[in-house]
């Protein structure tokens, strides 16, 4: 009997996070194993083929990093490890690996996921004629008959109680506020989501303030450290907490929510918890009717503002905000604290490197030295830098920003004279500086290369997406985080964003990216991988592997994602995206838009002008390559680049660039534990060809 179980492990750990369910992932893959082996009939999950299926890459732990990575527990309980970077061709992937041949028919297949894109799999798949297919998702999907579903959630075991969250936003923020802390309304909201989360589906949320009434909330942040207390209702709508307003006053808000709250709680589809956030004793009454209605409920107050009533009622399970929201004190950036080595361990524990308001410091200053080129400035530049481009209010501020900022060990501040300078050896900075240094150079190179006035927004994402030097922990992690960092960029003066009509429908307007008029900004570093020789060995790179690709499958085209993909660990920066250009350029290449038989959307794809004279002279490179390959292979000598170069009429840098170009094409494999040496794949489609023989006796 044969049974698979495929696992999308990215849309399983997104799904446990958005539900806010705290699994231990180890249990997770078990759990999945030993239900798939038992619905299969098989005596155990060893006689199942488990694939776990992920962009892997996503998952990598730093090096010497302490704990069991994702990738280790599901290879550790059988699982085989299914990379697959580029989600849109996940189905086709899988199907080419794992089945491929028409004789390998599956008599049990499940797929775990609340895709729809992994689950037209089952459509795909042969099976045999008492074959089942199971769906492990969210909903059955779609168009898709005599398929078995079942909710993945009673498959794992996830509880499915429903919540309501109730947030008296005037007395929370208040109350913050009086104990120290700085609000950050976007770790404010986003610990609030999450907590919620975590106690089960949330079904409805509200936040209760005087919206609109100036002075009546404490001031708000977000992560730049500029004040957005009037952006706050709309920030609130856009993470589905309802902003209700309420009068000024202690009593208006109290009063809206208990009515909301025991009103809520007598209906028939009202939740199974309910979460009030505010300390205060008055709502006793309310707590007391709610649980005599079978349903639990749950406090959220703040240390020191919380009435003592509530905080010692057994019938309550008590939270505290800041025990689960990411709040800093603002004492806790003074000058005086040893906070360096504790923000060093913030930084590797948190999963994204966003954007905060260190980074409007970071930039400003390095622009003024780089400007003024000094390896210090005074502090009252910098004061007045912040100000003008609004990254402060004033100049209090300022200073308390600075202060904070030198005690996190990104300034280096000198007290006697008054001047500043930035600590480049930090890893916020080192890493606040290569985000801009790349993304401004990404700007800079297609405007350049392509000779447009601006890049579209959309465009510029996905080309910082394919970025190779932003590879690390906490980056490049989600088209949101390049959006963010894009927009910093924006606010910071170092990119301009417009807005232009669509060019097919002119009444639309698109977002745009340039780069701003800004001496130390516009011109950007010089980053490696993007000098002419890079690029004239990526376009050997490239003409080689459209070649053999349309060649063995009988395409005229090679898809242009999967190119890049292919060639991705030889692009440090925009090598590939120049190397195309040049060949467009001298129309050796076609870049269009493809029918796509197994997509309903057209693909863009490149293909070779066969003609041209640089995509002969490369193909007759590499046949004369291979050729000397097939010499040696044929009087039994061993392939070496010793004996290549006795052959070869080429200088050392080419020599390796085609050994490195046969090795990534599969012609030739090193040889385990002989350095120096190879092995021809003598059957190899492209070696075939130039050997003479047949076709049908190749294999890729």
């Amino acid at each position: 009997m044969t049974a698979y179980l495929i696992v999308d492990v990215d849309d399983l750990l997104q799904r446990l996070e958005t539900r806010g369910v705290a699994l231990d992932i180890h249990t997770v893959a078990t759990a999945l194993l030993n239900s798939a082996a038992l619905a299969a009939g098989l005596k155990s999950p060893a006689d199942l083929v488990a694939i776990a299926v992920a962009d892997w890459n996503r998952y990598r732990r730093p090096s010497g990093s302490a704990g069991v990575s994702i990738q280790q527990v599901f290879a550790g309980e059988g699982y085989d490890l299914f990379n697959v970077p580029d989600r849109k061709f996940v189905t086709d992937a899988l199907l080419m690996h794992y089945f491929s041949f028409e004789e390998q028919r599956v008599d049990e297949l499940i797929v775990a996921t609340t895709r729809l894109d992994i689950s037209t799999l089952v459509h795909r798949v042969q099976t045999t004629d008492r074959a089942r297919v199971r769906i492990w998702g969210d909903e059955p999907p779609p168009d898709l008959e005599d398929v078995i579903f079942q909710p993945l959630e009673a498959i794992l075991g996830i509880p499915s109680k429903t919540v309501a969250l109730y947030i008296d936003f005037e007395n929370i923020t208040i109350s913050l506020s009086e104990q120290g802390y700085i609000l950050d309304i976007d770790d404010l909201v986003e610990g609030m989501i999450k907590q919620a989360q975590s106690h089960g589906q949330v079904i409805h949320m509200a936040a209760y303030a005087p919206w609109g009434q100036r002075g009546s909330l404490a001031p708000l942040t977000d992560r730049t450290g500029r004040e957005v207390s009037d952006e706050a209702p709309s920030r609130l709508a856009r993470a589905n907490i309802d902003p209700v307003f309420s009068l000024p006053g202690k009593n208006s808000a109290d009063m809206r929510i208990a009515k909301e709250v025991l009103d809520d709680s007598a209906s028939i589809e009202s939740a199974d918890v309910f979460i009030i956030a505010s300390g205060d004793r008055d709502f006793n009454e309310v707590f007391s009717a709610v649980r005599s209605r079978n349903k639990q409920v749950i406090v959220w107050g703040v240390r020191g503002s919380t009435s003592r009533l509530v905080e010692s009622n057994p019938a309550l399970l008590v939270e505290y905000v800041e025990d689960f929201c990411r709040l800093r004190r603002h004492s806790d950036a003074l000058p005086s604290y040893p906070a360096v080595p504790a923000r060093v361990e913030t930084d590797l524990q948190e999963p994204e490197f966003r954007p905060s308001q260190w980074s409007s410091v970071i930039f400003q200053l390095d622009h003024l030295l780089v400007q003024r080129q000094l390896e210090e400035i005074g502090l009252d530049d910098l004061v007045r830098r912040l100000i003008d481009v609004r990254a402060v209010p004033n100049a209090a501020r300022a200073e308390d920003l600075i202060a904070q900022a030198a005690g996190r060990g990104l300034l280096i501040v000198n007290p006697a004279v008054r001047s500043v300078t930035l600590n480049r050896v930090n890893p916020v900075v080192e890493k606040t500086l290569l985000i801009r240094d790349r993304i401004v150079h990404r700007v800079a190179n297609t405007l350049h290369v392509r000779g447009w006035e601006y890049v579209n927004y959309g465009f510029l994402l996905k080309g910082i997406g394919m970025d190779h030097g932003l590879i690390g922990p906490g980056l490049n992690a989600s088209d949101t985080w390049r959006s963010e960092w894009v927009d910093c960029l924006v606010r910071e003066g170092i990119l301009t964003r417009e807005l232009v009509p669509h060019r097919h429908n002119p009444e639309d307007l698109v977002p745009v990216i340039k780069l701003a008029d800004q001496d130390g900004f516009a011109g950007g570093p010089h980053l490696p991988g993007v000098t002419e020789q890079d690029v004239a060995q990526m376009i050997r790179r490239v003409i080689v592997s459209v070649e053999q690709f349309t060649s063995f499958r009988g395409f005229a085209w090679c898809p242009l994602g999967s190119l890049h993909r292919r060639l991705r660990p030889f692009d440090p920066s925009t090598t590939f995206q120049q190397a195309v250009e040049q060949l467009i350029e001298v129309n050796a290449v076609r870049v269009e838009e493809y029918e796509n038989p197994q997509s309903d959307y057209r693909t863009k794809g490149i293909s070779l002008v066969e003609e041209s004279p640089e995509v002969r002279q490369v193909v007759e490179e590499r046949n004369e390559f291979i050729r000397v390959l097939l010499d040696l292979y044929e009087q039994r000598q061993p392939i070496s680049r010793m004996a290549l170069r006795s052959r070869l009429d080429v200088d050392e840098d080419d020599l390796d660039l085609w050994i490195s170009i046969m090795q990534s094409e599969n012609v030739l494999k090193p040889v385990p534990g002989q350095s120096d040496l190879y092995s021809l794949f003598r059957t190899h489609h492209t070696v075939c060809l130039v050997a003479g023989d047949p076709t049908d006796m190749s294999h890729q």
